[in-house]
C-alpha cells in the first residue's frame, strides 16, 4: 500500500514507522525539517520537506498516485485543506483527516471526509475510566 502522512509529529512519526516496518511504502511529509527527525534512523520510507496543503507539494511526492492521505498536523484547517485536495483533486481512495475540534469533524464528516476527532475519542476513554471502580482501569491493548 503507498501512503502519504502530512505531518510528522508523535502521531504521524509513529504511525509513519509503523506502516514502514509492516512493509507499506510511505512518504512523510513535514513543514518542519526538524520534524522528519523524529523519525527512526531503519525508516525506508520518503522524507520530504513542504506544505502537504499545497497542490504542487503533493503532486511532486506522488499523492496521486497513492492508497492513502493521512493528515495529521497540529492544525486542523490544513489537515481539512490537505485532506479536501487530496480527496477531491487528486482523487485518492482513503483520505484520513485528525480534527481536534469536535464540532467541525462532526461537519466535516457528513461531508464524506474520514475524521479522526482525538478529542472525542479522549473523552470516551475518560468516561469509561469513570464508569469502573478505582483500580479497575483496563489498558486498551
Amino acid at each position: 500500500m503507498k501512503v502519504v502522512i502530512m505531518g510528522c509529529g508523535r502521531v504521524g512519526s509513529e504511525l509513519a514507522s509503523q506502516l514502514d516496518q509492516a512493509g507499506h511504502q510511505v512518504t512523510v511529509l513535514d513543514i518542519n525539517p526538524d520534524a522528519l527527525r523524529r523519525l527512526p534512523p531503519q525508516f525506508r520510507g520518503r522524507k520530504v520537506i513542504g506544505n502537504g496543503a499545497d497542490q504542487d507539494v503533493l503532486r511532486r511526492v506522488g499523492v496521486q498516485d497513492a492508497d492513502v492521505f493521512i493528515a495529521v498536523t497540529q492544525g486542523d484547517n490544513r489537515n481539512l485543506m490537505a485532506a479536501q485536495i487530496a480527496k477531491l483533486i487528486f482523487g485518492v481512495p482513503r483520505v484520513l483527516c485528525r480534527i481536534y475540534d469536535p464540532a467541525r469533524e462532526e461537519i466535516y464528516r457528513s461531508l464524506g471526509l474520514e475524521t479522526v476527532s482525538p478529542t472525542r475519542w479522549s473523552v470516551q476513554v475518560f468516561l469509561q475510566a469513570l464508569s469502573q471502580a478505582p483500580g479497575e482501569a483496563r489498558r486498551e491493548e
